[in-house]
């Protein structure tokens, strides 16, 4: 059985955490509590199933969206600040990434052409090939099916876009 899916369980343990919750009085939060534990247990099956297809090819999941980033970008280069903006990441983040990806010459960095404190890092032929594979991996193993169907994914998408408007996050 796969890492993402846990054997046996006679019952959901994030609905029984919800009654338990209302048990001791907090209803309050319950539902709250359900939601958030339920969303997290998601992104855990959804990155275990993403990185058990990305694993054989030698990246991580935040090495694929740095390599994707430059691929989908207009010259195939962009400034390591701009990666870490666009990619929502602590800098720290983007540059472990990219020495990384660059170690395995799947980007290369370059000075800025006029700012000397930044650097541009540029995907590779390497990386674009890697990318697309590793894409095409990814939509017929885990993006075209992902469990749900298509209403529903469409309603997931607009609720968790309305939640991450109200946080901030665009």
């Amino acid at each position: 059985m796969p890492d993402d899916q846990q054997s046996g369980l006679p019952y959901d343990p994030i609905e029984e955490a919800r009654r338990q919750w209302e048990a001791h009085g907090w209803e309050e939060g319950a539902q709250g509590m359900a939601a958030v534990t339920s969303l997290m247990r998601a992104q855990q099956i959804y990155m275990a199933r993403v990185e058990a297809v990305l694993r054989p090819l030698g990246i991580t999941f935040a090495r694929y969206e740095t390599m994707m980033l430059l691929y989908f970008s207009r010259r195939g280069a962009l400034p390591m600040g701009v990666i870490g903006s666009r990619l929502q990441v602590h800098q720290t983040s983007v540059t472990n990434a990219v020495d990384r990806l660059e170690a395995a010459e799947l980007v290369k960095r370059t000075p800025h052409p006029s700012d000397r404190r930044a650097t541009i890092v540029e995907i590779t032929e390497a990386g674009r090939a890697l990318a697309l594979k590793a894409t095409e991996a990814l939509n017929s193993e885990v993006f075209a099916r992902p469990g749900l169907g298509q209403g529903d994914m469409s309603e997931l998408v607009g609720i968790l876009a309305r939640l991450r408007k109200q946080a901030g996050d665009f």
